[in-house]
């Protein structure tokens, strides 16, 4: 996991606009981490890595449209990474901390 940052800006730069002043690291990072945890599931359900935004849309998943955006730039970080860390970790979760941990630097790509 050691492109983690690298992805980390990827995924939130995929917003494609800075986030409001009322948006938090809890609330960007969150949705973000969503995202890597619906690619996730998508990989431990064997579906394609060409297939998993179509499938994760056709799913309607519960953050803003925006952050759909995300699944193309964190879904090849996903399949990189070795199946028994897919089946064993929450890369969610390890998504979400590193964002946090880096979220000043990060935020600073947004000016």
């Amino acid at each position: 996991m050691t492109r983690t940052l690298a992805i980390a800006a990827a995924g939130l730069l995929a917003l494609h606009s800075a986030p409001a002043k009322a948006e938090t690291m809890e609330f960007i990072c969150g949705n973000v981490a969503a995202v890597v945890k619906e690619i996730q599931q998508a990989r431990l359900n064997r579906v394609p890595e060409r297939k998993v935004q179509e499938t994760i849309l056709n799913s309607d998943p519960a953050w803003p449209d925006r952050f759909d955006n995300a699944i193309v730039h964190m879904t090849p970080w996903v399949y990189e990474q070795k199946m028994r860390d897919v089946r064993s970790k929450d890369l969610g979760a390890a998504f979400y901390e590193v964002c946090g941990l880096n979220w000043e630097s990060i935020a600073h790509n947004y000016q």
